[in-house]
């Protein structure tokens, strides 16, 4: 077994080190770092170096915003890693990990993103970082909008040159993400540039967050305003990353006070999303796939039962939401006439209850649900779960949240995120439910199928991840229904 083991790039000679049976890499550059002359551009062909590279630790990542965002030192934003079983073996299936965090935080390095038991499990993992928050998605006038998306498009090209070296199959490549990650993948799939570049997809919690081009210009000149800046690449280019993160920040903070500017935006509490807008970004993915403006794939789709449990708890404002609130809520986020069905289809339902309940259906699950059903429509084959076991942790009071589904994916039970979600000791009911995920994602890297049938409109077959697992009819059928017609919509000025 190698020591030092080394892989050849098209860049150059990288040395990880052996982890176990495994061999890592980590913080392989796949782009220049996107700063001085290119700030706020498309990323620029990484250039290749003589002798070998130490690829041992995690790159650094971009200045981010939000209350849990990442910090640290260099401005190599645009690095990946590589975890694989054998470097001597060739045609691995490949699973390319790109992070979430509301597209304004987010790293590969978190360690519910541990690859080992996915590795064992025979697949070689890519994580990538990529620009988030003012350096990612802010659209600057004079710059492509949705720079993070073209920092996964290269990743992505990088790993169809260079896999090979590391055991893997550039035929055989999974793009997988949760969350941010997932509307991502989702948009990508919409961009002929990446329809070569990856076979088949698995997305989590499917974000319905996207805008239109006039209300991210607005956004833009706020957050530029803040820092005495025009919106465009020359002033904006001479704000510090950090002062700018931290701005954007505090934009999410005050955003209920451009609630009759910015709509649904404000309610968000992150003030910047992908952007329409008609060159990176030009449909929605709903659309473009249930319009014929690109093919389906090998899609493999979930989302959690109580998505918005966690902001709920987060925000420490668990039990506390008033019926003006869920008003509010309704109007703002059910589709056209949406507000009387979610009344009329859940009679007994709590203002908290119907406030989750849209929350959760029109930022995660229906979106979710909603791509399942167009990447069927365009050709391609979708398979649907959705989790239904609660965290057992703090009492069970968190359900079945947002985010609950990754460490199970994942095998990292015993991280910092897993240990918050499942406590010290994960009960065998979890490890079972996190045994059964990770072997679905292994199965689907590898064949194209999780283990369950497909999901179609005749049947809607589900697997149902709980104490008791379960293949059956959608379990969200009221929901369904009312969204049965609407596919997410851009959020826009008022």
């Amino acid at each position: 077994m190698y020591e030092r083991p080394t892989a050849r790039t098209a860049e150059g000679l990288v040395e990880g080190r052996r982890r176990g049976e495994h061999a890592v890499f980590r913080g392989i550059p796949y782009a220049q770092p996107p700063v001085g002359p290119l700030r706020f551009q498309a990323p620029a062909p990484v250039k290749g170096w003589d002798g070998t590279r130490r690829a041992t630790e995690f790159g650094p990542v971009v200045p981010q915003a939000g209350p849990t965002a990442e910090s640290s030192a260099g401005n190599d934003w645009l690095t990946l890693n590589v975890s694989t079983p054998a470097l001597e073996s060739a045609g691995l299936p490949v699973l390319v990990w790109i992070h979430g965090g509301a597209y304004i935080a987010g790293a590969s390095s978190d360690p519910m993103y541990d690859p080992a038991a996915l590795t064992s499990a025979g697949l070689v993992v890519v994580s990538i970082n990529y620009r988030v928050a003012a350096e990612g998605f802010v659209l600057v006038e004079g710059a492509p909008a949705n720079r993070g998306f073209l920092d996964q498009i290269a990743a992505l090209e990088w790993v169809q040159r260079n896999i090979a070296a590391f055991g893997g199959d550039p035929d055989q490549v999974t793009v997988a993400g949760q969350s941010a990650g997932a509307g991502s993948i989702a948009a990508l799939l919409t961009m002929k540039r990446a329809h070569a570049l990856f076979r088949r997809a698995i997305v989590h919690s499917v974000p319905g967050t996207l805008c239109t081009r006039a209300l991210a210009e607005d956004v833009a000149a706020a957050l530029a305003g803040r820092v005495g800046a025009a919106p465009d690449v020359e002033a904006l280019s001479g704000i510090d990353p950090s002062r700018l993160a931290g701005e954007l920040t505090a934009l999410g903070f005050d955003l209920p006070g451009y609630r009759e500017r910015w709509g649904r935006l404000s309610q968000l509490g992150v003030a910047v999303c992908p952007v329409l807008d008609g060159v990176v970004l030009t449909e929605t993915p709903w659309r473009a796939l249930a319009g014929g403006l690109t093919g389906g794939i090998e899609l493999l789709v979930g989302h959690t039962r109580d998505e918005f449990r966690l902001f709920s708890v987060m925000m420490g404002r668990l039990g506390t939401f008033t019926e003006d609130e869920a008003r509010t809520a309704l109007e703002l986020f059910a589709p056209p006439d949406g507000a009387d069905a979610y009344r009329a289809a859940y009679p007994q339902a709590s203002p908290e209850e119907l406030l989750e309940l849209v929350y959760s259906d029109a930022l995660f699950r229906m979106p979710s649900l909603r791509l399942a059903h167009a990447n069927q429509a365009a050709g391609g084959t979708s398979f649907l779960f959705e989790l239904r076991m609660a965290a057992p942790a703090s009492g069970g009071v968190l359900g079945a949240c947002h985010s609950l589904d990754v460490p199970l994916a994942f095998g990292t039970l015993d991280s910092p995120a897993g240990r918050h979600l499942f406590g010290d000791r994960p009960t065998p009911e979890v490890s079972a439910v996190s045994r059964e995920l990770r072997r679905a994602w292994v199965r689907f890297a590898t064949t194209g199928d999780p283990g369950w049938p497909a999901h179609r409109p005749e049947r809607r077959l589900t697997r149902v991840l709980d104490i008791e697992p379960k293949t059956s009819p959608y379990p969200e059928e009221a929901s369904r229904r009312i969204w049965e017609r609407h596919d997410p919509t851009p959020y826009d000025l008022t």
